[in-house]
């Protein structure tokens, strides 16, 4: 069953966050600006000078957001802000894309070009005050995920229909190469936005494809969530029992009357609590 959680329609949502401090699900419109939200039925929305895409939460009020040009945290009672730091503010190619804390507390986040130029792109990680470049060379950022024991993280290249996992030491740093999870290119598939359940299988919105795929921790196509809007964007697991897969969608481009919307679906699947990012 696929419910409509939030009927305003996003020129490109992205990155939901649910608070498990606050039982709130949180996500963007890159492309107006906007931190959104839905509280109770109430629909919510925060408005920013540039793009944001994604964040972490701090506390009960605190959010780190990634915008264009920094990661600055966010009070969503007074609505003050804070630059914690610069992220590629000297490049006037790139904004921020896709992002999600590991389970040590480290945020990561992924650039891409304004108009994906060809590899634009990096990702980064946010640390306990530090902010490291991972990896560069990509187009499109997206899919940024983990294992549940914290020893694996994912990314991918949308534009190069690729999905990646590397191996993580400890501290949440890479360790190693990256290694290929899954080569969509034969399947005609772009991986957008995942997100890992607590049993280890990854959960991809694939764009225009108008859905989520779970697949196991060796690749493995394990199911399906299809949606009525094409452009589905990025997945996050909550609700009381974390077991209700949100969907966020895209009207860019479109003029459909599903596009760009929020979307809900119960899986009988509990997925991961969202980590506190530690500054």
């Amino acid at each position: 069953m696929i419910d409509v959680f939030d009927d305003r329609r996003c020129e490109l949502g992205e990155g939901p966050l649910w608070h498990p401090e606050r039982g709130q699900l949180f996500w963007f419109d890159i492309l107006n600006k906007r931190l959104m939200s839905n509280e109770n039925g109430t629909p919510k929305s925060w408005q920013f000078d540039e793009y944001v895409s994604a964040a972490g939460w701090v506390s009960k009020t605190e959010l780190l957001i990634a915008s264009a040009s920094m990661l600055f945290l966010f009070d969503l009672e007074t609505t003050a802000s804070r630059k914690l730091t610069d992220l590629e503010a000297d490049n006037p190619v790139t904004r921020s894309n896709d992002g999600r804390a590991d389970p040590q507390g480290g945020f990561w986040i992924g650039t891409m070009g304004f108009n994906a130029e060809p590899g634009a792109g990096s990702i980064y990680r946010y640390y306990k005050g530090e902010l490291r470049k991972l990896f560069g060379d990509i187009t499109i950022t997206n899919a940024i995920c983990f294992s549940p024991d914290g020893r694996t993280a994912y990314f991918a290249d949308t534009h190069r229909q690729l999905l990646q996992q590397i191996a993580l030491d400890e501290d949440g740093w890479p360790a190693g190469t990256p290694a290929l999870f899954r080569d969509f290119s034969e399947e005609g598939l772009f991986p957008d936005g995942a997100v890992v359940d607590s049993q280890g299988f990854m959960w991809n919105a694939q764009w225009s494809a108008g859905r989520v795929a779970r697949y196991a921790p060796d690749g493995g196509f394990a199911g399906e969530v299809c949606l009525p809007a094409s452009q589905t964007t990025c997945p996050a697991f909550g609700g009381p029992d974390m077991q209700t897969l949100f969907v966020t969608s895209a009207a860019l481009d479109l003029s459909g009357e599903p596009d760009g919307k929020t979307w809900s679906s119960p899986t009988g699947i509990r997925g991961q609590a969202e980590p506190r990012v530690i500054l």
